[in-house]
């Protein structure tokens, strides 16, 4: 782990490994709270690194001090989850087995609420970090496979690790996209043809705003990525670029193609997501439906999937399909606010008005907890129909 400043979150990960792995090095560097002290009383060595901007610099400095024949990677907001435990320790008993692959939830996340990350790994010389902002073992992997090809990859299917630094607000803070992009373009600058580094330097183009270099660049990146997981990255930013820019069938044609690369199902939500919200929006509802159901398909528990299927049987004139949907959606995620506004308005065009109006209060009191305009909205409009707000 490299750390600073993590008193708060350190116990939780530490303690979500203690039942697997041997040792655990801490890297900090520069805390000024009580990381330091609190990772000792958990059993942690603690080593102290000068911070130099270079996140692939700091990961090996830590790795330099591992001594156990695996090395599980974690950052403080993460943690192992148990029912993982038992097939990691299969996976790592191959002989061949390079790199297992963990299946992270992002705890927060709306559309994509997994990843995959390549945290566990035999300790091997030839295998380090690289890149300063997005480190990553994933390139000395790649070279080591074309000297020594019996090893292989593996990738566990279930959850591993659970993540919970996802942060909207914080991400969109102009000092992290300026320190983002200012590493990637050196990077790239450097590296002018890395896929990797085209789709998410071209993502954080897109999300700032600058479509047309945003494109250029994930277009760039598709010439030359060949694995499957930035093929997909790739597609789906440009899915997300032409919405963007109303070119709907292109966008379309990038989500199709994302889902149709050969990674794990549910690295695949967000696409299946947005092309059903872009099927929805041009009124192709049977084909929004199937998309919605896929999503369900390979994750029940997604809140937004159920939610926007109701939406979409509800333009299909199935209110009683609608009204279950939103209801799973409320009993997944109970503040979910347009799901109970609209579970309202489908319930009063049923005419069952006393369950219609609960739902509209809950509506408004969840969007006035948000400080959103929609509350004032709904109140005027029961006001105007002449039911109790």
């Amino acid at each position: 782990m490299i750390v600073k400043n993590e008193a708060n979150q350190l116990p939780r990960c530490l303690d979500s490994v203690r039942s697997i792995v041997d040792e655990a090095i801490v890297l900090d560097t520069g805390s000024t709270d009580e990381t330091v002290s609190i990772a000792r009383s958990l059993g942690a060595q603690v080593q102290h690194f000068t911070w130099n901007n270079d996140f692939a610099a700091a990961r090996n400095e830590c790795l330099k001090y591992a001594q156990g024949d695996w090395v599980l990677v974690l950052d403080a907001d993460e943690v192992l989850i148990d029912t993982a435990i038992s097939a990691i320790r299969q996976a790592i008993e191959f002989k061949s087995a390079i790199v297992v692959n963990l299946l992270r939830q992002e705890i927060g996340a709306i559309q994509s609420p997994y990843s995959l990350v390549s945290r566990l790994f035999r300790r091997h010389p030839a295998i380090h970090f690289t890149r300063p902002y997005h480190a990553q073992i994933d390139d000395s992997v790649t070279a080591l496979l074309q000297v020594e090809p019996h090893w292989q990859l593996m990738e566990l299917p279930e959850v591993a690790v659970a993540h919970y630094g996802y942060d909207p607000g914080s991400i969109a803070s102009q000092d992290k996209f300026a320190r983002a992009r200012a590493a990637m373009e050196a990077f790239l600058a450097t590296y002018p043809n890395d896929a990797y580094d085209c789709s998410k330097l071209g993502a954080l183009y897109v999300q700032q705003g600058d479509l047309d270099r945003g494109i250029a660049l994930l277009e760039r990146g598709l010439q030359f990525a060949q694995a499957a997981p930035v093929r997909f990255e790739l597609h789906y930013h440009l899915g997300i670029a032409c919405s963007r820019r109303q070119q709907f069938d292109r966008a379309q044609n990038h989500y199709q193609l994302a889902i149709a690369q050969r990674i794990l199902p549910a690295l695949k939500l967000g696409a299946y997501i947005n092309l059903g919200n872009l099927q929805k929006l041009q009124g192709d509802f049977a084909a929004a439906k199937t998309s919605y159901e896929m999503a369900i398909a390979i994750d029940p528990s997604l809140a937004i999937a159920h939610y926007n299927l109701g939406l979409t049987l509800r333009s299909m004139g199935n209110l009683v399909g609608a009204i279950a949907s939103y209801q799973t959606a409320i009993s997944l995620q109970p503040h979910y606010a347009d799901a109970h506004q609209n579970l309202a308005v489908a319930l009063l065009k049923i005419g069952r008005v006393s369950e219609s109006l609960a739902n509209f209060r809950r509506a408004i009191e969840l969007h006035e907890q948000a400080n959103s305009p929609e509350a004032k909205r709904l109140r005027q409009m029961l006001q105007e129909m002449n039911l109790p707000v």
